[in-house]
């Protein structure tokens, strides 16, 4: 009889070398971002039935699933763990590609995917955080919002576009949930879909050619990955039940905040503000890091040698130039905490 197919046959090939599939090389951090995105999707669309993106009632409608709706506590904490996982992942994953050199051709394409999912992750993590409408969320709707309009020329317009108007209102909430669970979540998936296809296109996991040929088969690596999810299912409960995520009053946004704390992902940020004007501090300086990330495999190194190797010689700048700047911003978020 034939053996039916699996969503997870179409994502591995039937065989691969051994030495790709070991948990010290990729530690599994591709396969971990997947399964955080498919809980945030889940738990997410559980969320909807009760959510409402009003000025009047957002704040009440997330009050009423935590307190009120049974286990709706446990699913707004698995949510919350899963999408602040979901950066650290994601930035784990890029630090491990560039470490072992799989940014190289013929995998640079793919390189500028796994960048855009990044930028795409914290998107989500920083939308899905003001859909609070809590007292917390005031650096990030208000100051974060208003970087905008140091843009030149289209500063204005783009603020407008972006919170439905000159000044947040319930047109501001409506548009930051739309692109939260449609617009975001939607290029997010479609990226991941793309990224996968491109892994499989390009020769599969990159590792150096290997001394024997020695291969496991697509079922054993596919036990391994269902382990793995248990386990980080299992974490996610666990965080959901020590660590609630906080929840205040409604907040009130007519006026800019004093010293309201931006959300962790982005105190870097906020650090930089403090240091100087918004477009250079918070808008050139984080676009200029995206940018330089984009540039790695074109320009710092360009070389495909030293493919699937820890530490490789051929992409010393490279290496050196992505740890600079993430303990950049690990010093300023440190920094930043400090009060």
């Amino acid at each position: 009889m034939a053996r039916r197919s699996t969503f997870f046959h179409h994502l591995h090939p039937p065989t691969l070398p051994r030495r790709a599939a070991r948990f010290r090389y990729t530690f599994g951090l591709g396969g971990a971002a997947v399964f955080l995105f498919g809980v945030l999707v889940v738990t997410g669309l559980l969320e909807m039935f009760y959510y409402v993106p009003s000025l009047e009632r957002a704040n009440a409608s997330v009050q009423l699933l935590t307190f009120l709706v049974p286990y709706g506590w446990l699913v707004r904490g698995v949510h919350y763990w899963a999408a602040q996982g979901l950066v650290v992942i994601a930035v784990l994953h890029l630090l491990r590609v560039v470490l072992t050199g799989a940014y190289k051709s013929p995998r640079r394409f793919n390189w500028l995917l796994g960048v855009s999912l990044l930028v795409l992750v914290v998107l989500l993590d920083f939308t899905g955080y003001v859909l609070r409408w809590d007292t917390d969320i005031e650096w990030a709707l208000l100051v974060g919002t208003n970087l905008l309009k140091s843009i030149p020329l289209i500063g204005e317009s783009l603020y407008g576009l972006v919170v439905g108007g000159s000044e947040v209102s319930g047109d501001t909430i409506v548009r930051f949930y739309a692109w939260h669970v449609f617009g975001l979540a939607l290029i997010a998936a479609v990226t991941i879909g793309w990224h996968i296809f491109r892994v499989r296109r390009d020769g599969g996991i990159s590792t150096p050619e290997p001394r024997t040929p020695d291969r496991i088969t697509r079922d054993d690596l596919v036990k391994r990955e269902v382990v793995a999810m248990l386990l980080l299912a299992a974490v996610l409960l666990l965080l959901a039940l020590v660590f609630p995520p906080e929840l205040g009053p409604a907040g009130d946004f007519s006026q800019l905040p004093g010293e309201a704390s931006a959300p962790w992902f982005f105190v870097w940020v906020q650090q930089l503000l403090r240091w100087g004007d918004p477009l250079p501090m918070g808008l050139l300086i984080p676009i200029g890091l995206v940018v330089v990330l984009f540039l790695i495999p074109y320009v710092i190194d360009r070389r495909s040698t030293g493919v699937g190797r820890w530490f490789n010689r051929e992409g010393r700048v490279a290496q050196w130039v992505t740890l600079v700047l993430l303990a950049s911003i690990v010093a300023l978020t440190v920094l930043g905490s400090v009060k």
